[in-house]
């Protein structure tokens, strides 16, 4: 298939002209009032740059450029910045940064906010939202008494992830955990596997939920579905309960924890997948250093930043036409840690 050429930037325009972004920002939105002084030279190159690449603003950018700032603030509840390549939010971070260079919009990282109770909390002494024309959130767990007090005020904003209500609803783009988790109970169950284990983080953030609830609503016609919490760096203890209870298919909340599950198996000389089928519910949030390709699903994080900003920048015009709450499909890993069952289940 081949791939569409890459649309045209404002960024672009400029390095060809040889002038800031925000002198073809200038041009394209054709100030020329007292306080805007553009050389009729450089106005010229930049519309030729313009007409020779056939570059057309996109219709967002222009439905924001007459009346807002086209700031758009970003906000994170854990710390994200700076983001190296394998960073969790890296992935979001660029999506975010894509789409807001699109539609001709600059973005506020939000830093001064306070560390209370060991979270950061967007609600201040010296609060700045109103620098930005509205903000995207992100982080595992958003508070929910400021989701409420941002739709009590009516400030503009869009969570990244899956929200419940706070005071209304949560205008947000997440992923489809509990189908693609769905998937693979699907699959697990169709290789031969009766005796499943969901082993979680013990949270009770959104993303937790529904990865949870697609575990269940797959597993129905599993002998044995059933959930348990893994006690922080004793993949030994957590193996010795899986082995017990002759669960064969062990679905991962978080991808560090897998890898010492892994790591801990293949110590005993047990073999996986042949003994134990491991299963990982999404990227790993920290680099982890492993050389095998769990099976499980990939987060559409860069797309997930790019529609946030698509979201986000409708709720400002009002273009939107209501609430907006997106899932987007998550992408299954065919790995080499989900096969059949080899050992006998003791059924005592």
């Amino acid at each position: 298939m081949t791939t569409p050429p890459r649309r045209v930037t404002q960024r672009d325009i400029a390095r060809m002209a040889g002038v800031s972004q925000a002198t073809v920002s200038l041009v394209l939105n054709n100030r020329t009032d007292a306080e805007v002084r553009i050389a009729p030279e450089t106005r010229d190159r930049v519309l030729r740059v313009i007409a020779e690449t056939g570059y057309a603003a996109d219709p967002v950018a222009r439905r924001l450029a007459s009346r807002f700032n086209r700031i758009i603030g970003v906000f994170t509840y854990e710390p994200a910045f700076p983001s190296g390549s394998r960073d969790f939010f890296h992935p979001f971070l660029l999506g975010i940064e894509e789409y807001a260079e699109r539609v001709g919009c600059d973005l506020l990282l939000f830093t001064s906010a306070p560390v209370v109770d060991g979270r950061r909390r967007i609600f201040h002494h010296d609060n700045r939202l109103r620098l930005a024309d509205g903000c995207i959130l992100l982080g595992r767990e958003i508070d929910g008494a400021e989701l409420h007090r941002l739709n009590r005020d009516g400030y503009p904003y869009v969570a990244v992830g899956r929200r419940d209500d706070a005071g209304g609803p949560v205008p947000y783009v997440g992923a489809d955990y509990a189908s693609a988790v769905a998937r693979l109970v699907e699959v697990a169950l169709r290789r031969g596997h009766r005796r499943l284990t969901y082993l979680s983080m013990g949270t009770t953030a959104e993303s937790s939920e529904d990865r949870l609830r697609g575990f269940r609503a797959a597993a129905t016609t599993a002998e044995s579905a059933r959930q348990l919490s893994a006690p922080a760096g004793d993949a030994g203890t957590t193996l010795d309960t899986l082995m017990a209870d002759g669960t064969t298919a062990v679905f991962v909340e978080n991808f560090a924890t897998a890898v010492a599950l892994e790591s801990a198996a293949r110590r005993r000389g047990l073999a996986v997948p042949g003994d134990l089928s491991i299963v990982t519910l999404g990227d790993p949030t920290v680099p982890v250093p492993t050389d095998i390709t769990f099976t499980g699903f990939r987060i559409p994080r860069e797309e997930m930043g790019r529609q946030s900003v698509e979201v986000l920048t409708g709720v400002i015009d009002g273009s939107t036409g209501g609430l907006q709450q997106r899932l987007l499909p998550c992408e299954l890993v065919e790995g080499s840690t989900l096969g059949t069952p080899d050992r006998a289940v003791d059924r005592r």
